[in-house]
């Protein structure tokens, strides 16, 4: 009969951790925060916008820190230009709050505080669910939407520049 294989279970010799290991920067890393929702205008045309503040130091997006506003309208272009054009599962937006919308209601709807901030929680797991996947990253319209202050509705799909 043959010897049996016995796996080598030796460690690998690895060089104490001190401390700007540590506490440094992280190797690669992507940030991305959604905060300060405002809601502008008045009547029918009030809407809530939202600062996403992205930081990294991933090389494949040309800006290291951005800070734009956006509205739940520009996070729904988002969603569908990757339904349509990447190969990726989007993850869902959080709801658009039909009822909430409805005239003569007795609170704000779609602005009443509580409201606001459970939305802004949910689109920022949203975007950073998105922003995280390796496939996403190359999409154009992910960089469009982190890093430029105006989205251009017709752009051509493809590859970051």
């Amino acid at each position: 009969m043959s010897e049996a294989t016995v796996a080598d279970t030796r460690r690998l010799n690895s060089k104490p951790q001190d401390l700007t290991d540590a506490y440094g920067p992280p190797s690669n890393f992507l940030e991305i925060d959604v905060y300060d929702p405002q809601t502008i205008g008045v009547g029918r045309n009030r809407f809530t916008t939202y600062e996403v503040r992205m930081r990294t130091n991933l090389p494949i997006f040309k800006l290291k820190e951005s800070c734009v506003r956006r509205r739940y309208s520009d996070f729904e272009w988002l969603k569908n230009e990757l339904e349509r054009d990447s190969k990726i599962v989007v993850p869902p937006l959080p709801g658009k709050a039909l009822k909430r919308q409805l005239p003569f209601r007795g609170d704000e709807g779609i602005f009443e505080e509580s409201f606001i901030e459970e939305r802004r929680v949910g689109l920022e797991q949203f975007i950073n669910r998105i922003a995280g996947h390796p496939l996403a990253q190359n999409e154009r319209c992910l960089h469009m939407f982190l890093q430029e202050e105006s989205i251009d509705r017709n752009y051509i799909p493809g590859k970051p520049r």
